[in-house]
């Protein structure tokens, strides 16, 4: 497994402090946005070691065992990292369909990283995946303060690009690495807010702040 693959399993170092906690919940439209709980580790492991989601995830089949998979998630869950939060992405019914992160966090850049994943694929193409986003780039731009959040897709993935494109994200340069083709895109937070708007009472909201904006939804694989 490749050092990528292998960051965005289990991007953690030991510590208990962070320098601005997350928020355990975030809810969206569709989707709610929970903090990781040691239970979630069956369904993870199933999409983890599910080689079509490894593929669209740019990434390869875990080969641990679970009891090896759930020592490390284990730890995921016991040291969180003030460079990386995590989420599991539950529907308002309490289903668990999928996980979304932030991980990569540099504050004296004020930028990050973004990853999603829906693994139940009852929930593809259903709006799932948009909402994931957009819930998740409202809490980095609003309660973390980051100014830039950027990705990586695979360069074929067009179902994925579409979606962050409904998100706010705009292209930015074809990646080549680990021997895989990306599409790196980015989304600026004043862009964002001009687009979606300001929460009522989000902590850094202004005067002049421009009216929330339309929300739609698709999903982004």
């Amino acid at each position: 497994m490749s050092h990528e693959s292998w960051k965005k399993l289990f991007p953690w170092k030991r510590t208990t402090t962070s320098a601005r906690p997350p928020s355990e919940r975030l809810e969206g439209e569709l989707v709610v946005l929970r903090a990781k709980l040691f239970s979630d580790v069956d369904r993870d492991y199933s999409w983890r070691s599910d080689p079509e989601l490894a593929e669209l995830d740019a990434t390869t089949p875990i080969r641990l065992s679970l009891d090896e998979y759930g020592r490390h998630y284990r730890d995921e869950i016991n040291y969180p990292s003030p460079w990386s939060v995590r989420y599991a992405v539950e529907t308002y019914a309490g289903i668990h369909i999928g996980n979304a992160m932030y991980y990569d966090i540099d504050r004296s850049r004020g930028q990050c990283e973004l990853g999603i994943m829906i693994g139940n694929r009852d929930y593809w193409s259903r709006g799932y995946g948009t909402d994931t986003v957009r819930t998740l780039l409202r809490s980095i731009f609003e309660e973390q303060a980051l100014d830039r959040v950027y990705l990586h897709t695979l360069a074929y993935n067009e179902r994925a690009q579409k979606s962050f494109r409904k998100s706010g994200f705009s292209d930015l340069e074809p990646v080549h690495r680990d021997r895989r083709d990306f599409l790196k895109m980015e989304v600026m937070s004043e862009d964002w807010f001009k687009i979606f708007g300001r929460s009522a009472n989000g902590p850094h909201e202004t005067d002049d702040s421009p009216a929330p904006g339309a929300t739609g939804a698709a999903d982004s694989g």
